[in-house]
């Protein structure tokens, strides 16, 4: 990896990490907006971005553990990382895939898997006696927080795009 493209990398991460730690009321818990999510959609236009992001998100998770603001604690360092990495992955997998000139699927990754895997790990943590019920609770208000991330996300990467910020 050039050193252009990893201090990129760092900045997308400590973009992240800042913003959600700033954020920390909103970021974590069963009901969340995590900001820092609409930098999921970064890999729309540049591919290195996938590492950046789920280094934020590792990073979010562990010091919001280490410092008991992440009230599902370590847990979240894997589920959380995980869903971000599978989201950034398959957003810049599936970024030429459009509907009417929108790259759709791409821009649902992140609501998808942190709906799926987040909604996992809170209902198995809030809900044990009823797993399936409080996955499917728990998954619906974390998606519901992630559109709002995604759709500022959008709108970053369409601006970011006529930059070029992200070229090596």
């Amino acid at each position: 990896m050039k050193l252009k493209t990893f201090a990129k990398v760092a900045m997308i991460a400590a973009v992240y990490t800042t913003v959600s730690l700033a954020l920390a009321p909103i970021s974590y818990g069963p009901i969340q907006i995590r900001i820092a999510e609409a930098l999921t959609l970064l890999p729309l236009i540049y591919m290195p971005s996938i590492w950046g992001v789920t280094l934020g998100c590792f990073l979010t998770n562990l010091i919001g553990a280490m410092m008991s603001i992440n009230p599902t604690g370590v847990l979240d360092v894997f589920v959380g990382t995980a869903a971000t990495l599978l989201a950034a992955v398959c957003t810049y997998e599936l970024r030429n895939l459009k509907v009417k000139g929108f790259p759709l699927l791409s821009v649902l990754m992140p609501v998808i898997f942190n709906f799926i895997l987040v909604g996992i790990e809170l209902g198995c943590l809030y809900f044990p006696n009823n797993i399936l019920f409080g996955s499917l609770l728990s998954g619906a208000e974390v998606a519901a927080g992630e559109l709002v991330s995604v759709a500022a996300g959008w709108f970053a990467v369409k601006a970011l795009k006529k930059t070029n910020i992200f070229i090596d």
